[in-house]
C-alpha cells in the first residue's frame, strides 16, 4: 500500500523528537497503522545544521510553503510554534487538501474554530493531541473513549512549569522567583516564562478540553486565567497545616446556569490525587455520568512525551485517510453542527469554597466584625486559625463553605474597609472534587 507523505514543519523539540520516534518505531507503527508514515520533507531555520541531524535521505528547506504546496504531501505536521505565521501554513494546507497535525494549543485556542470549520469544509483531518497534556492522551479520552457520558467537569494539573514551581516552593520552602530560576536552569521554564507562571499555557489547553467535554466553541477570551505570580511562602505553608496544598488548575464545569472555564491557583485536599502529582507531571480528573472520575497522569511536555502523541495523531489521520469525511471523529467530540454557544460565566458567577488570610490589629472584636460582614454577604465560615500575635498583629485564616465569587468580592471589599485591617485579603480558591 502507498506510504503516507508526511511533511514536517520545524525539527526542534518536539519536531526532533517527533522524527526520532518515527526512525526508530518504524517497523511498529507501520503494523499500527497499516502503511508506512514517511517523512519526505522537513522546513527548517538553518538547513545546515538539519541535514547534519537527520542525513542526506530526506528534503530540507527553508521555505514552509514549499511543503504546503508540495501536492505529493498527504499530512503537514506543524510543529514550528506562535500563532500568525502557524495559522497562515494551516490553513493554506487545509485550502490544498493536505490534513494537519499540531501540537500549537495558542493557535488552536486563539483561532481553532476558523481552523476547524475551513478542515470540515474541505474533508480532513486536523489532529491536536500532542497540543494538551503532551503524552498524556487527554484530547482522545474525552473526545472517543468516555463519547457515552455527559461530561460533569474536567480539572486538571495542565502546565509542568508551574506544577514544579509549586512542589519546589512547599517542599523546599523556596520563593517564588528561587523556583522559577531553578525550573529555568533545569529546562522546565522558558527564558521568558510569562505564559506558563500567568496561567495562560494552562488557559489555552482547558480551552481546547472545555470545547470537547461540552461541544461548545473554542473560546479562550471567554477563560478567567490567574497565575502564581502573587504566591507566597505564607500561603502555601499555611494550606498545608489545613490539610491543603495549592496547585495551579484548570478547571471547566458544566452549570444549569453556563460552563465555567477558569485558571488559578487551587486549594485542594492533601490527601486527594490531584494534590499529590508533583513536579513537572501533569494529571486531568474528568467526571461523568456514566464512569464517574478517571484520572489521565504523565508527561505534559518534553521531546518524546509530546512526539508520542504528534505520532498517535499520524497513525490516526493514516487509518482513516480514506474514510468518508462524515464518518470520521469530529474534531471537538460532537457534530459540527452540534456545537452549541453555551454561555460561558464570568468568575463573579462560579461558585465554590474559598481560603481567605487577614492581617489585623489585635484587639478585641475583631473577630466579631468579619464574622459580620462574612454574614452580610451570605457567606458562611468552615473553619478560622489564629497564628500568635506578634507586635500587635494577628493572621486569621478562614475556610469557607461555597459561596458565589461575587458575594466574597462584596464582604472582601467591606472588611478591607474596617479600620483595623492591616493589608489586603488574600484570596484563594478551594476545591474538593
Amino acid at each position: 500500500m502507498k506510504s503516507m507523505k508526511v511533511g514536517l514543519l520545524g525539527l526542534g523539540v518536539v519536531g526532533g523528537g517527533t522524527w526520532n520516534v518515527l526512525r526508530r518505531n518504524a517497523q511498529e507503527i507501520t503494523r499500527r497503522a497499516g502503511r508506512q508514515i514517511e517523512v519526505v520533507c522537513v522546513a527548517v531555520r538553518d538547513v545546515a545544521k538539519a541535514r547534519a541531524r537527520i542525513g542526506e535521505d530526506v528534503c530540507i528547506t527553508d521555505d514552509p510553503y514549499e511543503i504546503v504546496n508540495d501536492p505529493n504531501i498527504d499530512i503537514v505536521v506543524e510543529l514550528i510554534g506562535g500563532i500568525t505565521t502557524a495559522k497562515a501554513l494551516v490553513m493554506l494546507a487545509i485550502e490544498n487538501g493536505k490534513h494537519v497535525v499540531t501540537a500549537n494549543k495558542a493557535l488552536l485556542a486563539t483561532h481553532g474554530t476558523e481552523i476547524f470549520e475551513a478542515a470540515s469544509a474541505k474533508g480532513v483531518m486536523v489532529a491536536f493531541e500532542g497540543a494538551v497534556a503532551g503524552g498524556i492522551p487527554i484530547i482522545k479520552a474525552i473526545r472517543e473513549g468516555l463519547t457515552a457520558n455527559r461530561i460533569e467537569w474536567v480539572a486538571g494539573i495542565i502546565n509542568g512549569t508551574t506544577n514544579y514551581i509549586l512542589t519546589e516552593m512547599r517542599s523546599r520552602g523556596l520563593s517564588f522567583e528561587q523556583a522559577l530560576a531553578q525550573a529555568q536552569h533545569l529546562g522546565y521554564a522558558e527564558a521568558d516564562p510569562t505564559a506558563d507562571v500567568q496561567g495562560i499555557d494552562a488557559a489555552q489547553k482547558l480551552t481546547l478540553l472545555a470545547s470537547m467535554a461540552f461541544g461548545i466553541p473554542v473560546q479562550l477570551s471567554r477563560a478567567y486565567v490567574e497565575g502564581i505570580t502573587e504566591l507566597n511562602a505564607v500561603d502555601i505553608a499555611q494550606a498545608e497545616q489545613l490539610g491543603y496544598r495549592i496547585k495551579l488548575l484548570g478547571i471547566t464545569r458544566r452549570r444549569a446556569e453556563g460552563i465555567e472555564l477558569r485558571v488559578h491557583p487551587t486549594l485542594v485536599p492533601a490527601n486527594s490525587i490531584l494534590a499529590n502529582v508533583e513536579d513537572a507531571m501533569n494529571a486531568v480528573l474528568v467526571s461523568g455520568d456514566a464512569v464517574g472520575q478517571t484520572l489521565y497522569y504523565g508527561k505534559g511536555a518534553g521531546e518524546e512525551p509530546t512526539a508520542s502523541a504528534v505520532v498517535a495523531d499520524l497513525v490516526d489521520v493514516t487509518r482513516l485517510h480514506t474514510a468518508d469525511p462524515g464518518h470520521r471523529v469530529p474534531h471537538l467530540a460532537f457534530q459540527p453542527e452540534s456545537v452549541v454557544d453555551i454561555p460561558v460565566l464570568p468568575i463573579d458567577e462560579v461558585r465554590c469554597a474559598y481560603y481567605l488570610r487577614l492581617s489585623v490589629n489585635d484587639q478585641p472584636g475583631v473577630l466579631a466584625e468579619i464574622a459580620k460582614e462574612l454574614s452580610n454577604a451570605g457567606i458562611s465560615i468552615g473553619s478560622m486559625v489564629q497564628q500568635p500575635p506578634d507586635q500587635g498583629e494577628a493572621s486569621l485564616t478562614f475556610l469557607t463553605h461555597q459561596a458565589l465569587e461575587k458575594n466574597i468580592n462584596q464582604a472582601m471589599l467591606a472588611i478591607e474597609a474596617l479600620p483595623f485591617m492591616r493589608s489586603k485579603i488574600t484570596r484563594l480558591r478551594v476545591e474538593e472534587f
